[in-house]
């Protein structure tokens, strides 16, 4: 990354920086900084995170101190983006993850037609990151939302359920459990996950990244098109290496405990994501001329609902009857790195 110019501990807010422009400087905001409207903020001694409870349970920034600092981890989101879901630092992913080709949910027999949010045709990112999310609990360390689609209008997803995201401070970790409940009289197809977008460096070096991955999959356009087979070479990061200048999007899966850990050479900063078995599958996206990348826990691959309706093994989705749910965790830990790593 060329970033010569940049001061330790400050951070580039992508969104301001048009394709080829000059990017915008800033540092960080203090670590006790007020809360914006809409924002909660939760604090612990090594984090502080933003959360937008009526945007889609959005985080709007995540904060790590390094020395006497607090160094945007996250992608922070500008202060006029609060509203848009696409610019905020990570949203769930709820009730299925990445993309469904054009939209078109079969299922039982019958065909849905989901709305094609996304720019390639597809409908992207689950049914909740713009819906309002309600406050169960919030405590300085925790805060617990949930929602249920009976009350929204307009969801994008033909059956009825209801979520929960609770997030928890705990030391160096940040821990986010999240859940989706079947709400409706049949059965239904379901996933979750969470598209957290990280600053590429803390200063000035680029993250080296190691991936606990030793599967992928062929993808069209960002679709799966059957099951996993070889790690394609451009998201093997078994060894650790710098993220590199090559464009990565690509769902990973046959993980270990710690699916991803990074570190930022000159920050001593390590970052590691460690996920529960129902976090079958990683999304690594590594974008173009971009200040941030995604390390995405996930629990199904990319249109992993119909890949199941062929009997595809090993989508990772699951068929939730009336009433069950499915629940799934994964923790961020960011903390000083070993001697020797």
């Amino acid at each position: 990354m060329s970033a010569a110019s940049r001061g330790p501990g400050a951070s580039v807010d992508a969104e301001a920086v048009a394709d080829g422009g000059e990017r915008v400087l800033s540092e960080p905001a203090a670590g006790d900084a007020p809360a914006r409207p809409g924002e909660l903020v939760l604090a612990s001694e090594r984090w502080r995170l933003g959360v937008l409870p009526d945007l889609g349970g959005c985080w709007s920034f995540g904060r790590i101190r390094v020395g006497e600092r607090w160094v945007d981890l996250l992608r922070p989101t500008p202060a006029g983006a609060l509203g848009n879901p696409e610019q905020t630092a990570s949203f769930p992913l709820i009730p299925w993850s990445n993309r469904i080709r054009h939209g078109v949910l079969d299922w039982a027999g019958e065909r849905h037609q989901l709305v094609r949010n996304g720019a390639d045709g597809t409908a992207i990112h689950g049914a909740v990151r713009q819906l309002p999310w309600r406050v169960v609990g919030h405590e300085p360390h925790r805060l617990e939302l949930a929602l249920s689609s009976y009350d929204a209008v307009g969801v994008n997803w033909p059956w009825r359920f209801a979520a929960r995201q609770v997030l928890s401070l705990v030391g160096d970790a940040l821990e986010v459990q999240l859940s989706v409940t079947n709400e409706d009289s049949v059965t239904f197809p379901a996933g979750l996950g969470h598209h957290p977008y990280f600053q590429r460096a803390l200063f000035d070096d680029d993250a080296v990244l190691q991936v606990d991955a030793h599967a992928g999959y062929e993808l069209d356009a960002g679709i799966a098109l059957g099951a996993a087979g070889p790690l394609p070479a451009r998201a093997d990061f078994r060894e650790p290496r710098t993220l590199g200048p090559d464009f990565v999007d690509d769902v990973l899966t046959d993980l270990g405990p710690t699916v991803a850990r990074w570190h930022y050479p000159d920050a001593g900063i390590e970052v590691s994501v460690v996920a529960d078995d129902v976090y079958s599958h990683l999304v690594v996206y590594l974008p173009v001329g971009k200040d941030h990348f995604a390390v995405e826990p996930v629990s199904h691959t990319n249109d992993g609902i119909a890949l199941h309706g062929r009997g595809v093994p090993g989508t990772g989705v699951r068929v939730l009857e009336p009433g069950e749910t499915l629940t799934g965790t994964f923790t961020l830990v960011a903390a000083e790195q070993r001697a020797g790593r």
